[in-house]
């Protein structure tokens, strides 16, 4: 069912919403906010996790407390875009920690990458050992963030 198109209902848009606000509520609890008994919300939250609505469950961290203050941008272009550039540049991406968003991009740069670390020396560290190494990458341009304005997994009704 993974990848099958999955038409949702508003017992599901419930379900996900409040999942999305707290999803370590039980099924009993979620049953009792959105209206449902806990079997048939179960059932629907099994749907959802097997069609792939739902990929998974996992805390928000506070990256600074944490430890990783510094959130880098990087610009990407390749020197071509050819697919089995593409790919090498996506699978060396994904192994690398410090990279917690990647996305191809349109426009006059390839990839745009998130990077966290814990401050500019770290930053650099990444640059130098890890994103200018890989082959195919023309050129990096990298902005800093001062504040995150605005964060969230809460997805907007459609």
């Amino acid at each position: 069912m993974k990848g099958a198109k999955l038409k949702l209902d508003h017992i599901d848009r419930k379900i996900i919403a409040a999942l999305q606000l707290d999803g370590r509520m039980t099924t009993q609890q979620l049953g009792d906010r959105i209206g449902l008994s806990a079997s048939p919300c179960a059932r629907r939250i099994r749907l959802l996790e097997q069609a792939g609505v739902i990929k998974g469950y996992a805390a928000i961290i506070d990256e600074a407390l944490f430890g990783l203050p510094v959130s880098a941008f990087a610009s990407i272009k390749l020197s071509r875009q050819h697919e089995d550039d593409l790919d090498r540049f996506a699978k060396a991406v994904s192994r690398w920690p410090e990279v917690v968003d990647c996305y191809l991009m349109t426009g006059q740069r390839d990839y745009l990458l998130r990077i966290v670390v814990s401050d500019l020396a770290e930053y650099e560290r990444f640059l130098k050992e890890k994103l200018t190494r890989l082959d195919g990458v023309a050129s990096i341009e990298t902005s800093f963030a001062l504040t995150q304005v605005k964060r969230t997994t809460f997805l907007p009704e459609t």
